[in-house]
């Protein structure tokens, strides 16, 4: 029983981030530069069981710009935060591209995908935000 009150105490020091974070930020500036469509941010701070701060997720209207866009969020973080996504998955048929900076995880979706997989409802109970340009 000690071990686990060590591993709580632990996950509490761990700076979590918010929606100025340097890394948010250019996330949300990629995939616009991108013209990444609808893009919404899922606050999963609050939710006990989220594997993350934050999901990001936007559409795009061709596997190649779904593409297009996952590669520069990548590009783009790695040049203005200094971070490599911990993991990515999808980039073989490009219906749904998954980078995961651990604390955010970004969705960057076909629209029928988008539209099949619901991720907006899966997580209704995580407050979101709608970024416009």
């Amino acid at each position: 029983m000690e071990q686990l009150s060590v591993l709580d105490t632990r996950s509490k020091s761990i700076t979590r981030l918010n929606k100025n974070s340097k890394i948010f930020k250019t996330i949300v500036k990629a995939i616009h530069d991108k013209k990444g469509e609808e893009i919404i941010s899922l606050d999963l701070r609050k939710i006990p069981e989220a594997v993350a701060d934050f999901f990001i997720i936007c559409q795009a209207s061709s596997t190649t710009q779904v593409k297009a866009i996952a590669d520069y969020i990548e590009f783009q973080v790695k040049e203005l935060c200094n971070e490599n996504p911990y993991k990515h998955e999808g980039q073989a048929t490009s219906q749904w591209i998954l980078i995961d900076y651990v604390n955010i995880v970004i969705h960057v979706m076909h629209p029928e995908a988008r539209k099949f997989y619901k991720l907006e409802d899966m997580w209704s109970d995580a407050g979101s935000q709608t970024h416009t340009e």
